[in-house]
């Protein structure tokens, strides 16, 4: 229980941020500017194709070490390892369900006279959303698993009190790793009952 505010505050952290980078990545990967495209699309690359374990030490160690960069504390730099790897991943599933809706709504929006921001807030946005639900209802239990590597920096969430407890006491280990793993079904819960509703919402149609 002790770890239990740590494990959230990254949680809650990674999740606001994840989706503010999600959603800024995919329109700047559809952006008419190329710098801002390449630019977007190398941050995307990056975090896609590196190990989140690396991203984590990177911002934890070899930032302040290499470039004298200090985040400040190791929940900043949990947070925005984790949020930053995510939000590559959910940036995609912006941008190809904005680039799924049919061409026909765009024309349509372009016959009643629609602004392109129009365009993109009344027209296309909405039916793009609902198709990005059910994977962002996923990519929130995967942040929540996410959250259990930061104690490799030092963080004193969770696993980090489960690990200190079984080095005190070996005959418990198998008893001290079920309650960490029910630790986090616990946690879930409320993340995967989410889930199943916006699947939900996403079938049904979002009303406006």
């Amino acid at each position: 229980m002790r770890g239990m505010g740590i494990t959230l505050t990254v949680l809650g952290g990674s999740i606001i941020l994840g989706y503010l980078m999600a959603f800024i990545a995919g329109f700047c990967r559809l952006s008419n500017n190329t710098f801002i495209r390449k630019f977007t699309g190398f941050y995307v690359e990056i975090f896609r194709g590196t190990s989140l374990i690396v991203q984590l030490f990177w911002f934890s160690y070899a930032l302040p070490m290499l470039f004298g960069i200090e985040l400040g504390s190791d929940l900043v730099a949990g947070i925005l390892a984790i949020s930053l790897n995510y939000g590559a991943y959910m940036s995609e599933i912006v941008r190809g369900s904005i680039l799924s809706v049919s061409n026909g709504q765009t024309e349509a929006g372009i016959a009643l006279n629609l602004t392109p921001f129009q365009r993109m807030r009344y027209v296309i946005f909405p039916q793009a959303l609902r198709m990005m639900l059910p994977e962002f209802g996923n990519y929130l239990i995967q942040m929540l698993k996410a959250t259990s590597l930061i104690s490799l920096i030092g963080m004193t969430d969770v696993l980090y009190y489960g690990n200190l407890l079984r080095s005190s006491n070996l005959a418990i280990e198998s008893t001290v790793y079920l309650f960490i793993l029910i630790f986090f079904f616990i946690i879930a819960l409320p993340l995967i009952f989410l889930t199943r509703k916006l699947e939900e919402i996403s079938k049904k149609g979002v009303e406006t």
